[in-house]
């Protein structure tokens, strides 16, 4: 079966409220860690490095979650909130946007939308440079997002003025405000690159501790960008994933990484889906380049069904990786960025990652399908298992270590 023909219903489970984390737990590596190779055992998440071989590489997203709700407020007293999705499609890359000063365009979601009646809305705001005036004005209406122009009177670049202006946005599931504690919790300890509307959360149990556990075991850190967009979170609305347009979001990798990763012979372990979604659009757009050493970046790019067409030329992913190195090489880029609008789902095969480190996922979701892609069928073991021994789901709950099993059906 192809994955276009998946009934997400398939994909469901009754996850009770009690059971979502609705705060994290004091010490990051504190948390539950479900570790699956064929079967279940239960670990303490500072224990992982106990659970992975010497030499393993284990591959992190970087990104940084922004300051992306920004609220204005209307001199009756009510408010507008903007949600800063991504940038504007004419800028090359979040970096790009992030660092315009006095104007920026944006694709935002608006609250209370109606009640947005004055060509501009203004919001005065404090900072270490003096006092600034941002204004946001409603350029186009799309689908589900609008295009909102800011600009600002200060000298400064945008991503700095949210750090000012806005508010860490946390996932809707949580249904509670941002408080002072979610500005260092959800982020992880390893965030570097700012562009990110929702944590890469399966990076937020990892400490000081751990990493140094990790070098203790000869286990490699690397590390790519995936700038996590509000998809994550779109509930699958269509019976069948064909009816499911699955987001697009951007990537960075430097070439470094791609020579690296030509070479390793080691096992490699994804830290979250977000990672594990860069590492196999490389592969294939690795094979792309393999087939297509002339192409050009838009012909390389993965789109949401592209992995599952391309199958039939499948080549091993040291093969892959030279051929998107020298790719780069040619071009002398020290870096790839573009954006991956991959779908991982059951039929599908990891190229790259032997295993992921993941928390436990929403019900009827895109994440929850990708789960499926790397156990198969036993997910609804693991996530029984998880609901019975008290593990806590979602952004701030537990987490888990799949190996992928092998002889799953594949389309």
């Amino acid at each position: 079966m192809h994955p276009r023909d998946i009934q997400i219903e398939q994909f469901n489970y009754t996850l009770p409220q009690e059971k979502i984390a609705q705060y994290p737990l004091a010490n990051r590596d504190a948390s539950k860690l479900l570790v699956f190779d064929g079967s279940i055992t239960d670990a303490q998440f500072a224990e992982l490095p106990n659970h992975l071989p010497a030499g393993t590489v284990l591959v992190f997203n970087n990104s940084k979650v922004i300051e992306a709700r920004l609220v204005f407020e209307k001199s009756t007293g009510s408010t507008i909130e903007i949600f800063c999705l991504e940038p504007a499609p004419h800028y090359a890359s979040v970096e790009a946007a992030m660092v315009q000063q006095q104007q920026v365009q944006w694709q935002c979601l608006v609250g209370g939308a109606k009640k947005w009646k004055q060509p501009t809305l203004e919001m005065h705001i404090t900072t270490p440079h003096g006092p600034c005036t941002l204004t946001a004005q409603k350029l186009h209406q799309g689908v589900d997002s609008y295009l909102i122009d800011f600009t600002w009177n200060l000298a400064m670049p945008f991503g700095e003025l949210l750090h000012h202006a806005g508010i860490i946005p946390l996932p809707p599931y949580l249904n509670r405000a941002t408080e002072i504690s979610d500005i260092t919790r959800y982020q992880t300890v390893y965030a570097a690159k700012s562009g990110s509307v929702a944590a890469p959360t399966a990076g937020l149990h990892f400490t000081d501790d751990v990493f140094a556990a990790l070098q203790a075991k000869n286990i490699h850190c690397a590390y790519v960008t995936l700038h996590v967009g509000a998809g994550t979170f779109k509930p699958v609305k269509a019976s069948t994933m064909a009816g499911h347009e699955m987001h697009a979001e951007f990537l960075e990798v430097s070439t470094n990484f791609v020579q690296f990763l030509a070479q390793n012979q080691q096992p490699i372990v994804a830290v979250g889906t977000t990672s594990l979604r860069t590492i196999e659009t490389l592969y294939w757009m690795g094979v792309k380049a393999s087939l297509q050493p002339n192409a050009a970046l838009t012909d390389l790019l993965i789109q949401q069904w592209d992995a599952y067409d391309l199958a039939q030329h499948a080549i091993p992913y040291q093969q892959s990786f030279s051929a998107l190195y020298t790719w780069l090489q040619q071009r002398q880029l020290a870096k790839l960025v573009c954006k991956t609008q991959i779908i991982i789902a059951p039929g599908y095969t990891l190229k790259v990652a032997d295993g992921i480190v993941t928390n436990f996922h929403q019900p009827q979701s895109t994440l929850l399908l990708l789960i499926a892609a790397v156990v198969g069928t036993a997910w609804k073991t693991m996530y029984e298992h998880a609901l019975q021994n008290n593990y806590r789901f979602l952004s701030y709950g537990d987490s888990s270590l799949l190996w992928k099993q092998p002889d799953l059906p594949t389309i």
